[in-house]
């Protein structure tokens, strides 16, 4: 298999998977327990859930540790068990994936704010990505993805902290969430060239209200930087509760069909994004019809 950067090289999308803490849920993850406890507990359920998008068509699975630092783990008792949990999701995702799927470490947000708008200082956020990085380095990473940021001070923390213990390919997506802006009030463009200016291999958007408000984000991030590598991970829609014919809610369902985000990736495709795959709420067969559409 051709190393990343050397695939970027070549013409097509890559296709990402899916959600990973939604298909957990329906595999029967207890709500408000990390999904992070089954990459220690029920080693199945997560090469189950990268099987599923692989066979959906996804070229790259991501590990499952979007709360895999020390200060989202402390939530679930985890916190003593940082490396260990990252270094398992490593492994079973390349225990799945083989030689012919790319595998990205998952790296997302703290969950605290950052001094002075909070009292976390950036040191010890720096900290606390390079030892959930520590972990991910331990398995056969293809890269790392840090995801779902809003502010540019927290991904800074953590491309450093991922650099401090790997050479790895670093990508980096933001949400824009907030009337085009993400929650601490950043534009895309600006995004775009900062991030740039850190020397990251991709950028891009994730996560997000709605299709069309991300690929507004992935069209100012493209005019900003004309030259970057883009990538793309949207929310299918939003969630909402629908009741059964008794008037008792029933299981979250999100807006966004299979058919309506295979149409977009084309749209998201037209701006160069290079990788495009699903976040919250995007399933196995949100992917298989990304795939069908994109390798047409």
């Amino acid at each position: 298999m051709l190393s990343l950067i050397d695939r970027l090289k070549q013409p097509g999308v890559l296709v990402a998977d899916g959600a990973t803490g939604t298909m957990l849920v329906k595999a029967g993850l207890p709500h408000g327990s990390a999904p992070e406890r089954w990459n220690l507990e029920n080693h199945e359920a997560v090469r189950t859930l990268h099987r599923n998008y692989i066979e959906a068509g996804s070229d790259i699975v991501l590990t499952n540790t979007f709360g895999g630092t020390r200060y989202r783990l402390e939530r679930d008792n985890l916190a003593d068990r940082v490396v260990e949990i990252n270094r398992e999701a490593s492994r079973l995702a390349r225990e799945v994936a083989g030689e012919k799927t790319y595998v990205f470490g998952d790296i997302g947000p703290l969950g605290q704010l950052l001094q002075p708008l909070g009292t976390l200082s950036y040191k010890d956020a720096l900290h606390a990505f390079q030892e959930q990085a520590t972990g991910l380095a331990q398995g056969q990473l293809d890269a790392i993805l840090i995801e779902t940021m809003a502010d540019i001070s927290e991904a800074k923390a953590a491309i450093e902290g991922a650099r401090q213990v790997s050479n790895l390919p670093i990508l980096v997506t933001m949400s824009f969430d907030t009337r085009g802006r993400t929650m601490m009030g950043l534009k895309p463009e600006q995004a775009a060239r900062e991030l740039t200016a850190l020397g990251v291999e991709m950028i891009g958007a994730n996560c997000g209200r709605t299709l069309s408000e991300t690929l507004a984000a992935i069209q100012a991030m493209r005019e900003a930087v004309p030259n970057a590598l883009l990538v793309a991970k949207p929310n299918a829609g939003l969630p909402r509760r629908e009741p059964d014919i008794n008037g008792q809610t029933t299981e979250i369902v999100y807006d966004v069909s299979p058919a309506e985000m295979a149409e977009y990736a084309l749209k998201f495709s037209e701006q160069g994004v290079r990788i495009f795959g699903g976040c919250c709420g995007s399933t196995p067969d949100h992917i298989r019809a990304i795939s069908n559409a994109l390798k047409q």
